[in-house]
């Protein structure tokens, strides 16, 4: 991450505030440091995303998907099969 940040937020400090800024609970004051270190500092910006995409990863294995009909029908056949039904 930059060296070359604002002497009242470094990087350290971003991190520990990522969460709160994804969730819209920092003052504005804070996200406004936050959004300007963002601007100096690659790392941090890339650190975001990561968590972004981590979000919407897990968010989309939260997603219930009904098993196909075909991964059903085997199921209860293998059941059948095991029960000699």
């Amino acid at each position: 991450m930059s060296r070359a940040l604002p002497a009242d937020l470094d990087c350290v400090v971003a991190v520990e505030q990522v969460t709160d800024y994804l969730e819209g609970a920092l003052p504005l004051h804070a996200r406004t440091e936050f959004e300007r270190h963002l601007v100096t500092c690659p790392g941090c910006v890339i650190y975001l995303r990561q968590i972004q995409a981590q979000i919407a990863a897990a968010a989309s294995l939260a997603a219930e998907r009904p098993a196909p009909e075909e991964v059903k029908r085997k199921l209860l056949a293998m059941f059948r099969a095991s029960r000699g039904i």
